[in-house]
Formats: C-alpha cells, structure tokens, sequence
C-alpha cells in the first residue's frame, strides 16, 4: 500500500512540473504570438512608419553597447544644456501617470532614460525616451513601465510635464527595428517637434525595438 501512495504522489508531482512548464512556456510564447499579429495588422493597415532620415552617428554619438546580454542604446554626447534633472511622463491609455524621465541617463535600471544629446521637452527634434517591458504583470520588474506600449494607437496622447511647462504630443505612427538599429532617433523632418518611446519586443524580450513616434500638438 506505501509503495501504491509514493508511485501516486510520483505521478502527481511529475503532473504538476508539468503544468508549471506548459504555463511558464505559455506566457513567453502567448505574448509573442501577440506581438506578432499586432505587427502585422500594423504593417497589413500600413501604421508602421517608413523609416526616418538616418542621422550622422558619429554627430550623435550613439553606439549600441551589450550590458548583460541586453544590447542598449548609449550616447557619449556631452550633457544637454537644462536647468533640471528630470522630467515628467504621462500616457493616459497606458495609465501612466507622471512617471519620472532621467535626463541625461544611459541607465535604463533606474527606470525611463532620456537618451543624452537628444531633444528636451518642446524643443525642436525627438525627444528619445527608453524603458522597460516585460511578459506579464506577475513577472514584471517594478521599472516596466513600456510593457504595453501596442496598445497604443494614432492620436493616442503623450503628455510630458517639465517645471512650469505641459507639453502634449500626439501619437503619430510606429516602427519596429532591430536593437542596433540608430534611425530611429533622429526625427523625421529636422523643423517639428517629437517624442519616441522605444522598449524591447515581444514584451519581456529583446529580439526587436518597437519605438511609437508622437508629434507635439
């Protein structure tokens, strides 16, 4: 009878290892799936946005560096000219609500990063904004706050507050591009003023870029 018990407990707990895995496989393989059929229902209603003028690299200084295994945008730009450190991010479909933007900041583990040498709120240029995603909520890191930025569609909001200024921008289009992709800092004509939110995807991988441009209004 003990040895019917201890085969059933056997079987039981080898069952229930297998459940785990098939959730834990599920939840890396539903969202990229996901991903998938956005990205292609973007390009299929032609939403994904040609690519940008593609800037002088060495004038901007941007390289792309692997920090543990995650292939980053880093900018040796000297510091832009500002009288504050950071600013303030809102996204109302997301539920953002001023979410603090790091100016000057190659570090993306502290939360969003303003790319150094980039535009400042209302400026003329791109403001370039990088952050986290991740898979689910349950296996989300506190930082991720760019997870669902394919929610997101034309004239969709992104509102940015500096010290005694309110800046609102207008989401205009979306591009997905490879990590080492630079295009896509540079804004799209040299006289408007822009934000780019850019994250990795599928959520909580790093295989592509998905950078959502927003124009001021």
């Amino acid at each position: 009878m003990t040895t019917i018990i201890r085969k059933s407990q056997g079987k039981l707990l080898s069952v229930g290892f297998l459940l785990v895995g098939v959730i834990m496989l599920m939840q890396v393989v539903l969202p990229t799936i996901s991903f998938q059929l956005w990205a292609w229902g973007q390009a299929m209603n032609n939403q994904i946005l040609v690519s940008p003028i593609r800037p002088n690299e060495q004038v901007l200084g941007v390289s792309v560096e692997n920090k543990d295994n995650f292939p980053a945008f880093v900018s040796s730009s000297a510091p832009t000219e500002r009288i504050y450190d950071k600013f303030s991010l809102s996204v109302p479909k997301l539920k953002i609500q001023n979410v603090d933007v790091f100016v000057d900041n190659n570090d993306l583990s502290i939360g969003l990063s303003h790319l150094p040498g980039s535009a400042l709120p209302g400026e003329k240029g791109n403001v370039f904004i990088s952050g986290h995603s991740a898979l689910r909520p349950a296996f989300s890191i506190k930082q991720a706050f760019f997870s669902n930025l394919t929610d997101l569609k034309k004239g969709d909001q992104i509102i940015i507050n500096t010290p005694g200024s309110k800046f609102v921008y207008e989401v205009i289009g979306f591009k997905v591009v490879n990590p080492s992709d630079l295009s896509v800092i540079a804004a799209p004509e040299p006289t408007g003023r822009y934000v780019s939110l850019m994250t990795c995807v599928p959520p909580g991988l790093n295989f592509k870029r998905l950078v959502v441009l927003g124009k001021m209004i």
